[in-house]
């Protein structure tokens, strides 16, 4: 955040700044040091302006530039009710009220400056370059590391599942394949994560799937699994009846199960020699979880056990579902990925490329990591359905676009699914989580190159 000025006079209020904000977050706490963060920026806006010539300003542009700065202090209601602003804004005031001032007078050297208007087609151009080098330098996966990393899920794959159908001969179960962004090619800054999906084969005249907001806990994703017809098919009719607790098919349970039969019985260093890694199980969490290493590359592959019917996806995920049995978590990855295909498809736009990239911002700034690629890919399908040009010249004003409404989404605590409204994506954070994205997407707005200098 500091402003290294190079007109006379800049060099002082850029301390008082440096400052300020070196202790804004001891002396303040997060959502004061949010709130200075803000008003900086707008006292950056009012210092450059107060540096330009008469020239070099059109007759709106100073109600232009402070509209803009209003809109930046005055735009996010949930750190403004703190009250903390009118000390922040005060200090800051009178710094800038004598910078101003200072700023003012004649100097022995005035260099001509461009119009504000190239000033800014410079800097659009300078930042779609940027996003560009970025994207190649920090993004982008080669086909090598990929398809290697593809290779190794693979195998691993057909292993457990030969594994599986020798120990539990009777258990239906469809093909186990890869998923997830490793095979959408969505993965970003290293090859290190894939998806194992274990389909279970469940009877539709069987079973039923709840709706979440039908459950007694009433949340959208969290769906159940009810058993039915029992007084024409008593129990024991279905495979899966053994996996029942309380009448619902218990996603902890089958977890429970595929734990006991992968993790702890397989051979891990048998498997390890015949494919040339060091296979393990990563021990201390709920998900299913191997860990291969091959050299000083790293690969983490989640076993999902998953549930297909009637064009709904559920999957036993207890990050997501906790310490309930009998609830699923309600997956629409697929949707929204197929959709942002889709529409990339029909414009042949850039969607896919910008989620990339806000990804690995994302993946790269530790107050922006919660922020998934789930969360990432509702903002761009939401954008979508307000702008239209997604051509590659327009990279830039997306990027900067998605940004935007990121904030607004974090300044009501909401983000809705774009396929189901009725989910919130932003319920699990908590506040200090979303002033502490707030502050960094913030600061984004005015200098978006402070999220890509990772």
């Amino acid at each position: 955040m500091y402003y290294q000025g190079k007109r006379r006079g800049e060099e002082g209020f850029a301390a008082v700044i440096d400052f300020l904000l070196a202790n804004a977050r001891l002396v303040l706490g997060i959502g004061g040091a949010a709130v200075l963060g803000i008003a900086t920026l707008a006292v950056k806006r009012l210092i450059e302006r107060a540096g330009r010539t008469p020239d070099d300003e059109k007759p709106d542009q100073k109600t232009i530039d402070s509209w803009e700065e209003l809109s930046l202090v005055s735009s996010s209601p949930k750190l403004l009710r703190k009250g903390i602003e009118g000390v922040v804004m005060k200090q800051i005031a009178a710094a800038a009220k004598a910078q101003k001032a200072e700023l003012s007078k004649p100097s022995s050297t005035t260099a001509e400056k461009p119009q504000v208007e190239v000033k800014r087609i410079q800097l659009c151009v300078s930042l779609h370059e940027r996003l560009k080098q970025y994207y190649e330098s920090h993004v982008a996966l080669s086909l090598e590391e990929v398809s290697r990393a593809q290779q190794q899920a693979l195998d691993i794959c057909t292993e457990i599942q030969g594994f599986l159908h020798t120990k539990h001969p009777d258990m239906p179960l469809e093909e186990m394949h890869l998923g997830g962004s490793l095979l959408d090619d969505l993965q970003v800054v290293a090859a290190d994560h894939a998806c194992l999906l274990v389909p279970l084969q469940i009877e539709d005249m069987l079973w039923k799937l709840i709706p979440g907001e039908e459950t007694i806990l009433g949340k959208p994703q969290f769906w159940m699994v009810r058993r039915v017809n029992l007084e024409y098919f008593p129990r024991g009719r279905s495979f899966w009846d053994r996996f029942m607790v309380g009448g619902y098919l218990s996603s902890k349970t089958v977890v429970e199960v595929l734990n006991k039969s992968v993790m702890e019985t397989m051979n891990w260093p048998i498997l390890s020699n015949m494919l040339e890694c060091v296979v393990r199980p990563v021990m201390g969490s709920q998900e299913l979880k191997l860990e291969i290493k091959n050299g000083n590359s790293q690969l983490f592959i989640s076993i999902l056990p998953t549930i297909h019917l009637n064009d709904t996806v559920l999957t036993a995920q207890l990050e997501f579902t906790g310490n309930f049995d009998n609830i699923w978590y309600h997956s629409l990855y697929t949707a929204e990925t197929t959709k942002l295909a889709e529409l990339d498809e029909e414009d042949h736009g850039i969607r896919k490329l910008c989620l990339k990239i806000l990804k690995a911002v994302c993946k790269n700034n530790p107050p922006l990591r919660k922020l998934s690629g789930g969360h990432l890919a509702n903002v761009i399908l939401h954008l979508s359905e307000k702008e239209y040009d997604w051509t590659e010249a327009a990279l830039a004003d997306r990027f900067q676009q998605a940004i935007t409404e990121m904030i607004g989404y974090l300044e009501i605590g909401c983000l809705p699914n774009y396929f189901k409204q009725t989910i919130n994506l932003l319920s699990d954070f908590t506040e200090e989580e979303i002033d502490e994205m707030g502050f960094m997407l913030y600061c984004a707005v005015s200098e978006p190159e402070i999220l890509l200098q990772m």
